[in-house]
């Protein structure tokens, strides 16, 4: 008997969404977005195509092809183009300026440099664990601000806890997910990013470090950046190596944008949290910005 097309479909659980995404995206990526086969990869994934359709658009606004093409290298050699002028431009307009209308909101702040030399001593760290679009989230917040961000769903709780607890060895860290899950809503719920209540952030690392980290707060949503653009716009131009490093220990995923630093090809290079998340933050974003 045929399925009517107007009975309602069985809604993704929010706890299962980022899990049925990660795997499209993984086989999404594998064909490129003009070959993706949607019914067969809603067959692979024990879901009828029209959930697969509707939990993409629910997630991010876009369908599975139109994401496809969001994450391929074609788009970000794209945002590539015109992007020797975004990080000078983006200087020139500040933080709330038009080049952050698709993003967060943020204020941040940098701890006094002897809590850094200490490894944290002295600093009180409020932590916990909360969902977001992009899977489980670890979140550290101290008197200053949200000081880490971190995924756990691929390596487990423990993992994400430990990849930001270690960087601060001598802080003390108190568990409250109550104090943590509001803060997680807002930093992901594109309808709460208020400039009007912005999100406090503190940077704990070395000057060169907070520096970089500092140039990614400038690219905004729907653009890329290389490293090689990073390393010029702080004033090394010769150490994108170093540039890669420091964009690789940035402390708080997403909001501090490491994942919209991409190769001098356009090509998505390696990620923190996994070239997968990589690929599902871009094409959320792109979605975000396509339907404002």
């Amino acid at each position: 008997m045929a399925m009517n097309a107007n009975a309602p479909i069985t809604v993704i659980p929010e706890a299962e969404t980022y899990r049925i995404i990660a795997r499209a995206i993984e086989y999404l990526s594998v064909p490129g977005p003009e070959a993706a086969d949607v019914t067969a990869l809603a067959h692979a994934l024990s879901i009828s195509e029209r959930q697969l359709v509707e939990t993409f658009r629910r997630w991010c606004g876009l369908t599975p092809k139109s994401f496809a093409q969001a994450v391929a290298l074609d788009h970000a050699r794209k945002l590539l183009r015109d992007n020797l002028s975004v990080l000078d431009t983006s200087y020139e307009l500040g933080l709330s300026g038009p080049s952050r209308l698709h993003d967060l909101f943020v204020t941040y702040d940098a701890v006094p440099p002897g809590i850094y030399r200490a490894k944290g001593a002295g600093l009180e760290v409020d932590w916990g664990f909360a969902q977001s679009p992009f899977g489980r989230v670890c979140l550290m917040m101290t008197q200053y601000g949200v000081a880490g961000i971190s995924f756990a769903d691929e390596h487990g709780d423990d993992h994400a806890f430990n990849d930001l607890a270690t960087r601060w060895p001598n802080a003390k860290f108190n568990r409250n997910d109550a104090v943590i899950a509001p803060i997680v809503s807002r930093i992901f719920d594109p309808q709460r990013w208020d400039p009007e209540q912005p999100v406090r952030l503190v940077m704990i690392g070395s000057q060169f470090e907070i520096k970089v980290w500092e140039t990614l707060l400038k690219v905004p949503a729907g653009r890329a950046a290389t490293y090689g653009e990073v390393a010029r716009a702080v004033g090394r131009p010769d150490a994108a190596r170093a540039i890669g490093r420091a964009v690789g220990r940035n402390p708080i995923s997403f909001v501090v944008p490491c994942h919209r630093i991409v190769g001098s090809t356009g090509a998505l290079t390696g990620y923190h949290w996994g070239i997968v998340r990589k690929r599902a933050i871009l094409g959320w974003e792109a979605g975000l910005v396509a339907s404002s």
